[in-house]
């Protein structure tokens, strides 16, 4: 199935609770011929406003992060793992949340097959959440980021911080994990395209 149609299909999705309050489906953008796609947890507020992903702080910071790695966002494919906003609407004003495993299994019916679209050389996982859906339960971002393990839906997979856990730790003097990123995402490219090479020589 295209993406096109995957796309179209999921704007109406109603298989879990989530799309009660959504403004949009959040469902990826960027190269689709990428060998990269990086895959983050969920949208938030301006995602969901906008129905692009990483378009709030953290996507900024992602950007600046891409382009520290010598890259832009139309170089790669971004996307969630779940498509819709998670929120606790208990008090009146919505506050972002992790989604409810229910909730990413129910959006499995999307990640995999649009996955399967693009078939990446490498998947970027960005936070634990992500790396917890695509490469084994028990990831441990903290001691596992950066390096290359197998996946399902690539042919290898990294995991990195996520923008919104650096932009919690930065203090002056100190970056957050910023450089991490950055360097995972070069990590990631680098061993995306020495892949692709691999594959058409």
């Amino acid at each position: 199935m295209t993406l096109e149609l995957l796309a179209k299909e999921a704007s109406a999705c109603t298989a879990c609770r989530l799309h009660e309050r959504r403004r949009s489906v959040v469902f990826g953008e960027g190269d689709a011929k990428s060998p990269l796609v990086l895959v983050g947890e969920g949208p938030g507020d301006q995602e969901d406003a906008t129905g692009r992903p990483f378009v709030g702080r953290a996507g900024r910071l992602l950007d600046q992060a891409l382009i520290e790695a010598g890259l832009s966002r139309e170089a790669v494919y971004i996307c969630n793992t779940v498509k819709c906003r998670a929120a606790d609407w208990s008090s009146g004003k919505p506050q972002n949340r992790p989604p409810a495993p229910d909730e990413t299994e129910a959006c499995r019916r999307w990640l995999i097959p649009q996955l399967a679209a693009i078939s990446p050389q490498v998947i970027l996982c960005i936070g634990a959440p992500s790396a917890k859906n695509l490469i084994r339960p028990k990831f441990a971002i903290t001691k596992e980021r950066g390096a290359a393990f197998s996946c399902e839906f690539a042919r290898a997979a990294i995991a990195t911080l996520h923008p919104s856990y650096i932009l919690r730790c930065q203090r002056p003097g100190d970056d957050g994990g910023f450089s991490l990123l950055v360097a995972d995402i070069r990590k990631a490219w680098d061993l995306a395209l020495t892949l692709r090479e691999a594959v058409s020589s």
